[in-house]
């Protein structure tokens, strides 16, 4: 089936539809008139419930066939990100995205707060195995895949983006940092990929 994906755009831990990178998106989207195209979802802690949000939110057009959504994620939203595109056979743009967060989640089991506001935000121990749950040992299709990392990111290692994403469509940025912080100048190029149809 022809026609423009759906973007859906995935947070990283703790973030939300109000982080820098989606506000780019958005913006971006708006710009080219089509920020009714976009899907931003407040995602929850659990990443099973964050999974079944995005299922029903997306799934639709997923059905539809692969070249109507396409997934870019940030961070944790990255690591979800795969999980979908493999699901869907869709297109997925991965920013810094986390290879394996099961490595040092048990530093952040408890309650704290959201980046973007005062609201609580419970990290349970379970959801450590939810996680487990989503994780792609070896991506199948690298075409499908967009990956933009940077080597200043300072709370993930780009190399093991880089391993784990081999073949994929890369670019990485020299410096930066985990935010990407000039995202703005990356957005084009994100959405580009986005945009254009999944391999058959």
């Amino acid at each position: 089936m022809s026609g423009r994906p759906h973007i859906l755009y995935l947070h990283g831990f703790r973030s939300s539809p109000r982080s820098y990178k989606a506000r780019v998106v958005h913006g971006r989207m708006a710009e080219l008139g089509r920020a009714h195209e976009l899907i931003c979802p407040q995602l929850p802690a659990s990443p099973k419930a964050a999974m079944d949000l995005v299922l029903t939110l997306a799934g639709r057009y997923a059905d539809k066939g692969p070249d109507q959504i396409a997934i870019i994620g940030s961070s944790l939203g990255g690591f979800y990100a795969t999980w979908l595109a493999e699901r869907f056979g869709c297109r997925a743009a991965l920013v810094n995205p986390a290879v394996d967060p099961l490595k040092d989640l048990d530093k952040h089991v408890g309650v704290t707060t959201a980046w973007h506001s005062d609201e609580p935000f419970e990290f349970k121990r379970a959801y450590i195995d939810e996680l487990a749950a989503l994780k792609v040992d070896r991506i199948t299709r690298p075409e499908r895949y967009f990956l933009l990392a940077a080597t200043g990111d300072e709370v993930l290692d780009y190399r093991d983006m880089v391993a784990h994403y081999a073949g994929a469509h890369q670019h990485v940025i020299q410096g930066s940092d985990h935010a990407v912080s000039e995202f703005a100048q990356y957005v084009d190029e994100v959405l580009a990929f986005c945009m254009t149809a999944a391999p058959a």
